[in-house]
């Protein structure tokens, strides 16, 4: 589950904060308006979700239960699911960056 964290650990962003770049790829960014509270109480749930993940047995009920955590909370803050931007840009959500128009931007 690379790429895609709640918090974004200081990685190298597009220039309009919509992505994190991670070995070349785009990763959406959590929603920047979230509060601050918010933001942390749904990026503690993914770690939790990730943790169960991990410790769930393959194909289990729980694996599932987890996993359905994991993309609730990355929906939450706005990783995953309808954009939170606004002004009509497309997602490029795990695109190479050489393949979108953030190629471009030197």
């Amino acid at each position: 589950m690379s790429g895609d964290s709640g918090d974004d650990g200081g990685q190298e962003r597009t220039p309009d904060g919509r992505y994190i770049i991670v070995r070349g790829r785009l990763w959406r960014a959590s929603n920047p308006n979230l509060p601050e509270d918010e933001r942390q109480r749904l990026v503690n749930e993914l770690m939790g979700a990730r943790r169960a993940v991990r410790d769930a047995e393959d194909g289990s009920e729980a694996m599932k239960e987890a996993r359905g955590r994991v993309h609730a909370a990355k929906v939450a803050l706005g990783e995953r699911g309808p954009v939170w931007w606004d002004d009509g840009a497309p997602d490029y959500n795990r695109k190479m960056v050489k393949n979108t128009p953030y190629g471009n931007d030197g």
